[in-house]
């Protein structure tokens, strides 16, 4: 039996700014999308994600006012103490809180923007934060070339912080490989790495397992394929449809199916939920109960998309 080896966290994205690239938000959100009706719905997902034993928790500055809702929550909750919090920096939220703006995010990974959206992160986050992350590194990205912006990033770690990194596109796999080989001061500078792994994209599977191999804490993102493998979306694809077949088979949802397959990854510590609702909340963490037979897993992984084909169709995705 292949059994979980992770645990549930949850991730802000999709519940602190109003718009966001998930299929079925219309479905989920309609038109409640105010600060306020997102404030009251990142309130209800951290109280179920809690209650459901989730304690590892996920944001960033460009998921809108995702950090301040947390560290708003926090602050209304002074009994939660044994959280951990990450958060992110190398975009900035520009949308304006609107669902159809031109630009909702810009991506920026000079020296000048870790200091700015440092010092904004530990202002609203405090003494919560404990994981501060670059914001999806891609291969063009210049942050891994310059040594000062290392060399602060190296500093924030001396200073008890753990630093880590997210990865996007299709070559996640080389920049995974180079930055967990960066050492700053004799020591390496990351501890924590979050990548984009799922049923219609495996290919960064090989260097994660040499990352956490390596030490590092390995977080996955996107277990749904920002929502290609939910429940009730339809998703031409084969690994859509074993999927599908597996749920029908175990008689659990397909988020389950999907997000189980993530868990059961060996160099996997934690596998985030996008949940924007208490009811996908529950589902999601309810993953961690479902054991896949080895053979079942096998044919879950066995139908990737080439990642070119998976990240063209991702940046075609309109935000809703």
């Amino acid at each position: 039996m292949t059994t979980p080896s992770a645990t549930i966290g949850l991730g802000l994205a999709a519940v602190g700014r109003p718009a966001y690239i998930t299929t079925g938000r219309d479905y989920d959100l309609g038109d409640e999308r105010s600060i306020e009706d997102m404030r009251a719905r990142t309130y209800a997902v951290l109280d179920a994600a809690y209650a459901d034993g989730v304690r590892y928790l996920d944001c960033a500055r460009s998921y809108g006012l995702s950090e301040q809702f947390l560290a708003d929550w926090l602050s209304d909750r002074p009994d939660v103490d044994d959280v951990v919090v990450a958060s992110k920096w190398g975009y900035r939220y520009v949308g304006e809180w609107e669902l159809d703006a031109a630009v909702h995010e810009v991506k920026d990974h000079s020296l000048g923007e870790f200091v700015d959206q440092w010092t904004a992160s530990h202002s609203i986050l405090g003494e919560a934060l404990s994981i501060y992350q670059i914001h999806s590194l891609t291969p063009d990205s210049p942050a891994l070339s310059n040594p000062a912006l290392l060399d602060a990033l190296a500093r924030v770690r001396d200073d008890g912080y753990r630093i880590g990194f997210s990865t996007s596109g299709p070559s996640q796999a080389d920049v995974v490989r180079q930055a967990i080989s960066i050492e700053i001061g004799g020591a390496p500078l990351f501890g924590v790495l979050q990548s984009t792994w799922n049923l219609l994209e495996t290919s960064v599977g090989p260097a994660l397992a040499e990352a956490a191999e390596a030490g590092l804490s390995v977080v996955v993102k996107e277990g749904m394929a920002n929502g290609r493998l939910a429940p009730g979306v339809d998703d031409d694809s084969d690994a859509r449809r074993a999927v599908d077949r597996v749920a029908a088979e175990l008689d659990v949802p397909a988020d389950q199916v999907a997000l189980a397959a993530a868990l059961a990854q060996p160099w996997a510590a934690y596998v985030l939920s996008g949940a924007v609702s208490v009811e996908q909340v529950d589902s999601n963490v309810a993953a961690s109960t479902v054991t896949l037979e080895p053979a079942v897993l096998a044919e879950l992984v066995a139908h990737p998309e080439p990642p070119a084909d998976y990240w063209s169709k991702r940046s075609q995705r309109d935000w809703s």
